[in-house]
């Protein structure tokens, strides 16, 4: 097919809405390369370049020559809205499928059908919808003029992005007719994940890689331990920095927390995490138009994010990797002149990006329990009868059963609600792969702590680590930011750390199976449940957190620090109606440690401390159990209530550490149908995964 250069120019006008744009050095030449059929194409630029430009305006000229439409593969829908209101100035009708707009899908489902849309955006995971492949995709599939596949690194196991379902576009796209067009965009691929995408999308791939340095970014580093102090810094110098911009965190929580701190000193910020749900669109739009001075977001917001006036980029800890890290930082400077990226490195980020390491893969001994589970079912199980038969946790189980329905072949299946095993056999491919990404990552987290380490160079260092070249050294259009923290400002942060508390939202149901001893199944009666109830902390938070920690597991006990926050947390709960005396939850490993804090408390409060429960005999320790099913059941039949004598009114139910809520459950169902008042459970610390995204 012949390409028009001017009609391609038309587009990126009408596209951009600036008269007299023109093309960036590469864009055209990649549009006429798609156009006319020159084999399949990786495009690695860096974030601004305009790789959207260059698939919009290739699908829009493939469609005016008659050919059907495009395919485009992204995993953030949801964070493409400005690529998508571009085509639509182009002309493209360009229409997405995802999870947010599914009272959308039976319309845009007719309009595929009827051949009125241009480009289709899907994520991957749809390819793994038996109706969508059936309904949609087989009906199109011998007219699809054009394979985009957006963050193309996410197909490689070599991506900081994995995202297993990458995996059937790789089966897909090794099927497709060698004339189809297909074009690969990622602004952060290596050597490796090149080499690896070779290898996934054929050996005469063309790779159009671009200078990846951003000479607009000012970057610079700082060691900052104390989590109080990077939130007195943060508050000072949001006062002084011009324009609006982005802070990044590594977990939903710290993105609440340093959100609310900010708040409280008069900074106009908000929160932004893949829980922020129908308001992102709201808060996309205030960043936008610089209606607020900053989103504090996970990565929820990064890829796909696009505000080219966006004047800073400051992270609160280190990501785990140099991608990550020049796709977030990237997302700075786009079209100013001079901008920031300020990484603050804290304590708590090696065990964070730990946590999301170990996680990425189940282990040998959970997946062999899942695979273990179904072949005692050869009708198959469903999730929630898989957690009945084993002790993983559900977030593990449902990991562990989605990449092994993703293997080639899968040794599992879903029929409907139900898993089941198929005849293929789980190999050692898998568990390769798994250590070899599980190497990497390890190697990448190291590599981010030799960038936090510079004192200049800093972004010669990320375009040498990317694989790029580094050119020559440039010196920072801007100065670097003082190190400094106000003591006053870190102290009202340490204050504040110290304010917050964490609802404990009461059960409403027993677990699937019962509790079988008891008798008890199906919702648990009103009159028989917990109260809502407070934790002073999260487990191993800043704050209270790591004194909880202390007391538990150095100093054998909680300190009077502890009993007075505590007792402050009650008056300013204020739970109606107040309680009129305290019992705790009982132990025969540590008996005195809960009780003790119990009984300090109780004073502090005025009430009286009574032993209302006792363990009657040993079980695994609850933080062993690691599904709701296996919790609930560790404690079938082992709590009795004592025959001391004991007020009926309401009582203040403690215990030093909550995890899956099935204790505080099953102690407040024990004291109400013993006829106590209304029970008010308390905790000095969440546990269970708070501090995680």
């Amino acid at each position: 097919m012949r390409f028009r250069e001017q009609r391609a120019l038309e587009l990126l006008r009408a596209g951009t809405g600036v008269a007299d744009a023109t093309f960036r050095p590469g864009q055209c030449e990649a549009i006429q390369h798609i156009v006319e059929g020159r084999g399949r194409l990786l495009l690695v630029q860096k974030t601004g370049w305009g790789k959207s430009n260059v698939y919009f305006i290739a699908a829009k000229l493939l469609r005016e020559g008659g050919l059907g439409p495009a395919l485009l593969f992204s995993p953030l829908l949801a964070l493409m809205r400005n690529q998508i209101d571009a085509a639509v100035r182009m002309g493209v009708r360009a229409l997405t499928i995802h999870s947010d707009n599914q009272e959308e899908w039976g319309q845009i489902e007719q309009a595929v059908e009827a051949d009125q849309v241009d480009v289709l955006l899907i994520s991957p995971e749809r390819l793994a919808n038996a109706r969508f492949m059936a309904d949609v995709l087989a009906g199109i599939a011998a007219r699809v003029s054009l394979i985009v596949i957006d963050e193309a690194h996410c197909i490689s196991d070599w991506g900081h992005d994995f995202r297993p379902h990458y995996r059937l576009i790789e089966r897909m796209s090794r099927n497709l007719p060698a004339t189809t067009h297909l074009v690969a965009t990622t602004a952060t691929a290596n050597n490796r994940v090149m080499a690896d995408l070779r290898d996934v999308l054929g050996p005469q791939l063309t790779v159009a890689r671009g200078d990846l340095r951003r000479p607009s970014l000012s970057l610079q580093t700082i060691r900052m331990p104390d989590q109080a102090d990077r939130l007195a810094w943060l508050a000072r110098q949001l006062t002084q920095l011009p324009g609006s911009g982005i802070i990044y965190v590594l977990t939903k929580r710290d993105a609440q927390t340093v959100a609310a701190w900010l708040q409280s000193r008069g900074h106009n910020v908000a929160a932004y995490t893949s829980e922020t749900g129908s308001d992102r669109i709201g808060l996309e739009q205030a960043l936008l138009r610089n209606r607020v001075k900053a989103l504090v977001a996970t990565s929820a917001l990064a890829m796909g994010f696009d505000k080219p006036d966006l004047a800073f980029v400051i992270h609160f800890q280190t990501p785990g990797s140099v991608v990550a890290y020049y796709q977030q930082v990237g997302r700075a400077g786009r079209a100013l002149e001079r901008a920031r990226g300020v990484l603050l490195s804290g304590a708590e980020e090696a065990d964070i990006n730990d946590f999301f390491i170990t996680t990425a893969f189940p282990t040998r001994d959970e997946a062999a329990a899942v695979l273990g589970a179904l072949e005692a079912e050869p009708s198959g199980l469903s999730v929630s009868q898989i957690l009945s038969r084993i002790n993983v946790s559900r977030a593990r189980t449902e990991k562990t059963l989605q990449l092994l329905s993703l293997e080639s072949p899968p040794p599992i299946a879903r029929a409907g609600l139900r898993w089941q095993l198929t005849a293929a056999r789980l190999g050692e491919g898998f568990w390769d792969r798994a250590d070899r990404l599980t190497a990497l990552r390890r190697q990448e987290q190291q590599q981010m702590q030799e960038y936090v380490a510079l004192n200049g160079g800093h972004m010669e260092f990320l375009v040498r680590a990317l694989d790029g070249d580094p050119g020559p050294d440039l010196p920072p259009s801007l100065a670097p930011l003082s190190a400094e923290v106000d003591r006053v400002l870190t102290q009202a942060a340490r204050v504040f750390l110290r304010r917050t508390s964490v609802d404990i939202e009461p059960r409403e149901r027993w677990p699937g199976g019962g509790l079988p001893i008891w008798g008890l199944s199906g919702p648990i009666a009103l009159e028989q449940r917990a109260q809502p109830g407070k934790a002073l902390s999260i487990w191993g938070d800043s704050g209270w957190g790591e004194l909880v920690r202390q007391g538990k597991y150095v100093d054998d006990g909680y300190s009077d620090e502890l009993i007075g926050a505590c007792a402050g947390l009650v008056a300013q709960w204020r739970p109606e109606p107040p309680p009129a005396w305290v019992t705790y939850v009982p132990s025969r490993r540590r008996p005195v440690l809960v009780a003790g804090f119990a009984q300090r408390l109780a004073a502090a409060l005025g009430l009286p401390c009574l032993e209302a429960l006792v363990k009657t005999h040993d079980t695994a320790e609850q933080k062993d159990m690691l599904n709701s099913a296996q919790q609930a059941r560790n404690l079938d039949g082992t709590i009795a209530v004592t025959d001391v004598a004991r007020p009926s009114g309401p009582v203040l139910l403690v215990d030093d550490i909550c995890d899956s809520r099935w204790t505080l459950t099953v102690c407040s169902w024990l004291l109400r149908s013993s006829g106590s008042g209304p029970v008010w459970p308390m905790a000095l610390a969440l546990a269970g995964g708070g501090s995680r995204t």
